[in-house]
């Protein structure tokens, strides 16, 4: 029987001598009253305990009670000769999963001599949890066979990680062996879809919902929402939302409609889907203010946001958290209200991570702060010394303001350091297959034809006027047409010249960028909506930008 200490993923955990009071394993007075029942009932002895009353009991322990007196009931199941039971066995392994100790409910996996289709699932669960896909891809490959839940909890945890391309590789996998997938299965892979723009991949699988009768409830109308919103089908992402009404009773539906308004700079659309809520009583929740507040950011609206920031806690009984915080910070930083920012950071009844001020370091970058810059940058070295993000920022402040000798500095203290800051890379989707370019990328098969096809293009564009914006260039570069190069093989550049290359003429090209888009790319792509006529959608780190005719659809403030 595990002891009092467990490792797990390296780590050794020590576990404290009682966890039934503390409020994080505490879900109610039913799970307290589950375990005096049992103490009662192995007092009487005129009363055994079965393998129902171990299963039930350990239920209790996993859903707030706590693993002491998890291991305490395990103690009594082998006194009475049920710990080898099934029924015992599985609650075991889950009491042992719900509480994190993944390992020990291993161990417990491996003695068990019964073992059937929901001891795999839930030990698959318990790895998916953690974020340990090896092992659990491992786990997968070894049963027996597998089923929606199996397979649904692979999926969801490939999404979880970020692993997206698995995701949508294991949901073909689950049609080619036969299995049919359920609501919550298409939800989790369109999550998948929607993170990397698999648009017509997405799309099949809304036919492949109609075409099998399967029901819409709310969390797969949400999924779909979601996926069209992220994949820069907005105008059907609303005209889905506004044409079932029936699965529009909770949250979900709402949310994603307001975030899809969010990301798309659509600010007035996504406060009117939040005042419509409150019309047909839908308690919003914390989720749906983060949408909220991202969408009067992204439309610089600035008293809209304080209101319904003040408003979150008394009017609807939500508490702010720290990501509400970041995203005051994130709208008053982005329309320059750097102070009032910071005062919001002081006044957080929570200890501000490095992600709020980060955020007001980002702003102090836009609006060119060096200042407030640098003492902010010296607070998040004191949080975190070794956090590569922030430092970058501060030394691209620095470079912006033509300060090469801090920056130097401070990128040669990145480079000691041994780590590198994520390169900038940009994917598009063309006939189901994806297409990915880094900075200066030269190792894609039409690579040749690729960069003739980006000095043409570049030559028309300052044929318009346009100059490469040198100041963009974060480097000590002597040379302006050094500069101007670096600039022309941004990763969005290669993959909208390869787009325009590969599709047909009016052919819409959609681009995902993991980076912030700048400002050299955002005026360079609205000029080659205008020079080649073609709709352009970047979505980039922030948000989604929709460039027509010369212009885009954020007015230039992202």
């Amino acid at each position: 029987m595990p002891g009092g200490i467990s490792k797990q993923n390296g780590q050794t955990l020590q576990r404290p001598r009682s966890t039934s009071n503390l409020p994080s394993r505490t879900s109610g007075l039913k799970e307290a009253d589950s375990f005096t029942t049992f103490r009662s009932l192995v007092r009487d002895l005129r009363l055994l305990p079965n393998q129902y009353t171990f299963a039930f009991a350990f239920k209790a322990c996993g859903n707030g009670l706590g693993v002491l007196e998890g291991e305490q009931l395990r103690v009594h199941a082998i006194k009475f000769g049920l710990e080898s039971n099934l029924f015992v066995g599985n609650a075991l392994i889950g009491m042992y999963v719900n509480l994190g100790y993944v390992a020990d409910a291993r161990r417990v996996f491996d003695w068990s001599t019964n073992r059937d289709m929901y001891s795999w699932n839930t030990m698959l669960s318990g790895y998916t949890r953690l974020g340990e896909m090896d092992r659990a891809r491992e786990l997968f490959d070894e049963m027996p066979e597998r089923d929606v839940v199996s397979w649904t909890t692979l999926i969801a945890g490939c999404v979880q990680v970020g692993y997206f391309m698995e995701a949508l590789d294991v949901f073909h996998k689950m049609l080619q062996g036969g299995a049919s997938p359920n609501e919550y299965t298409l939800a989790c892979t369109l999550a998948a879809c929607a993170n990397i723009v698999a648009l017509d991949q997405g799309r099949w699988m809304h036919v492949y919902i109609r075409k099998n009768d399967i029901q819409m409830n709310e969390r797969l109308l949400a999924g779909l929402i979601d996926m069209y919103a992220k994949c820069g089908e907005l105008e059907f992402a609303s005209k889905l939302f506004n044409s079932d009404h029936q699965v529009k009773r909770k949250v979900w539906p709402w949310n994603a409609m307001i975030g899809g308004f969010a990301m798309h700079g659509k600010s007035k659309e996504a406060i009117d889907v939040f005042e419509q809520m409150k019309v047909e009583n839908i308690s919003p929740n914390k989720v749906t203010f983060v949408a909220l507040l991202n969408a009067c950011s992204h439309g610089n609206r600035v008293e809209e946001g304080r209101d319904y920031f003040e408003s979150m806690a008394g009017r609807y009984g939500v508490e702010p958290e720290l990501e509400h915080y970041g995203c005051m910070v994130d709208l008053l930083g982005r329309a320059g209200h750097l102070k009032e920012a910071e005062e919001i950071i002081s006044r957080m009844p929570s200890t501000p991570d490095v992600a709020i001020w980060g955020a007001l370091l980002s702003a102090c970058k836009i609006h060119k702060d060096i200042e407030m810059g640098e003492r902010i940058g010296k607070i998040v070295r004191e949080l975190d010394s070794d956090h590569l993000g922030c430092s970058v920022l501060l030394a691209n402040i620095y470079s912006l303001t033509r300060n090469w000798n801090e920056a130097r500095t401070l990128r040669e203290k990145i480079a000691a350091s041994g780590k590198k800051k994520t390169p900038g890379c940009s994917s598009i989707e063309l006939n189901g297959t994806f297409h990915q370019f880094l900075v200066g990328d030269r190792s894609h098969p039409q690579t040749k034809q690729l960069y003739l096809f980006l000095d043409e293009m570049i030559t028309k564009l300052k044929i318009l006027g346009y100059f490469p914006e040198t100041r963009e260039v974060l480097l000590d570069i002597d040379d302006n047409e050094d500069r101007e190069t670096a600039l022309l093989k941004h990763s969005e550049k290669l993959a909208i010249a390869f787009g325009l290359m590969n599709t047909a003429p009016k052919t819409p090209i959609r681009i995902v960028k993991n980076l912030r888009v700048c400002g050299d790319c955002h005026q360079a792509i609205k000029l080659i909506s205008k020079v080649y006529d073609r709709e352009i959608v970047v979505r980039d780190r922030i948000r989604y930008h929709h460039f027509k005719d010369g212009t885009c659809s954020c007015h230039d403030f992202w």
